[in-house]
């Protein structure tokens, strides 16, 4: 069995999801568990992460709503107000809701290099870590020395990279990015999301070899127990379908044995995220 460990569901309206702009036209309209099921089903994959793409706590309970409707929805990573001043009270109200794995910001929206530095937001943090939640890295470069700031202050807990940072496929810049990353995982507790790779390259015009050098210095950096795949459906669909996001990646695995294979596609996410 396969897990992937993320995917967004939404119901699309412009206001709500004004970051998905004039040139994504293929994803604007809404995208449900039945878009899905069966592209998981034929492609191994036994269960999926839902992730949150819009800062509400309307898409959350819509998230935990889904989870409850369709089995293969086998966690939530929602948002939350990390610099809210009840957040401890918010996340007492969420103890009940088992489906809840983590949470996530856009901080790649962030103009401000240091949001995640910022008071508020470390203390939002530190009570994910004390309830015992998972937080997803949505960031870009100008928030690299912030993240490696916030994980320095924040050992107990457990982090999850995604989309391996970002790094700019398309130019193939490498140096900045990989020095980032080289940093990052000298941090224990941050595991690193292979997705949304498709995305970062040139949408019309990607090879497979376009994103070796940066697959294969994730897999150095993290080793084999702190990697999982995630597709980034149906955001990918700008630049690939399901079934090439799985190629991009699974064409990287040769040297894995059987059993990193497994922990690769399933058995580190079940761990990280408690499914």
């Amino acid at each position: 069995m396969r897990i992937d460990t993320h995917q967004h569901f939404w119901k699309f309206d412009p206001i709500r999801y004004s970051w998905i702009t004039e040139e994504m036209q293929v994803i604007k309209r809404d995208f449900t568990p039945l878009d899905i099921q069966f592209l998981l089903e034929r492609n191994g994959f036994g269960g999926s992460i839902a992730v949150q793409a819009q800062e509400s706590d309307e898409e959350t309970a819509y998230l935990v709503q889904l989870a409850h409707e369709y089995s293969f929805i086998k966690g939530v990573v929602g948002w939350i107000d990390l610099q809210a001043q009840d957040i401890r009270q918010q996340l007492d109200a969420y103890q009940s809701t088992a489906i809840i794995k983590g949470f996530r910001h856009v901080v790649e929206g962030e103009a401000d290099p240091d949001f995640l530095i910022r008071p508020a937001v470390l203390n939002g943090l530190k009570a994910l870590a004390d309830y015992g939640y998972t937080y997803d890295l949505l960031i870009r470069p100008r928030h690299y020395a912030s993240t490696l700031a916030c994980v320095r202050q924040n050992p107990e807990l457990q982090f999850v990279l995604d989309h391996i940072a970002k790094p700019p496929i398309k130019s193939k810049e490498f140096d900045e990015w990989a020095v980032f990353i080289d940093a990052l995982a000298a941090f224990p507790n941050v595991v690193c999301k292979v997705s949304g790779l498709a995305t970062e390259a040139d949408w019309e015009g990607w090879k497979l070899d376009d994103f070796k050098q940066y697959v294969e210095h994730i897999f150095l950096c993290f080793g084999k127990k702190r990697i999982m795949y995630g597709s980034d459906w149906p955001v990918c669909l700008l630049a690939a379908s399901y079934e090439e996001s799985i190629a991009i990646v699974e064409n990287k695995l040769g040297q894995f044995t059987t059993a990193e294979k497994n922990a690769f596609w399933a058995e580190n996410a079940i761990r990280v995220y408690n499914l």
